[in-house]
């Protein structure tokens, strides 16, 4: 196995959004996708989807919380203290995000998407469609993330 050194990545757009702090988990918010004009003719037939996935550059996250390996999920001291790649922090090596969101409306070359949790500027890597094929029927979670979305139901 070999490790390139580096890899280029030029994002297709950026996030715009009134979202500040923790408004921007809120998954009934909206958001513009705001793609680079000459990528426009790239996003004919997107709107025959219901929702995407949006992957993005977690851009606020320093190089010294890029070095972190282990994590307390949502920083709760009374959940487990995981390695990175088995929570959802952004706290990682490379940090990139990936959210599925609803495709609410395309106007031109902007996406106006609802649920993506992602700060007013944080530049957008890709979309891709989400489909059936995407569901995973035996998917299984640990104890901690059942809790975790249990107490987020609960408070509702």
């Amino acid at each position: 196995m070999s490790f390139q050194s580096e890899i280029v990545l030029k994002p297709i757009g950026v996030v715009r959004t009134t979202a500040v702090g923790d408004e921007v988990r809120d998954k009934t918010r909206t958001s513009q996708v705001v793609i680079r004009k000459e990528l426009t003719d790239a996003l004919d037939g997107i709107d025959g989807f219901s929702h995407l996935f949006v992957l993005f550059w977690l851009h606020k996250t320093s190089a010294e919380e890029r070095k972190l390996l282990k994590v307390h999920p949502r920083r709760r001291k009374d959940l487990p203290l995981l390695g990175i790649f088995a929570t959802r922090t952004m706290t990682r090596p490379n940090p990139v995000g990936l959210t599925l969101v609803e495709l609410v409306k395309v106007e031109g070359n902007v996406l106006t998407v609802r649920g993506l949790d992602a700060f007013d500027g944080t530049p957008v890597l890709d979309i891709k469609p989400f489909d059936s094929w995407d569901n995973a029927e035996t998917a299984k979670v640990p104890e901690w993330w059942t809790k975790m979305k249990k107490e987020k139901t609960q408070k509702r």
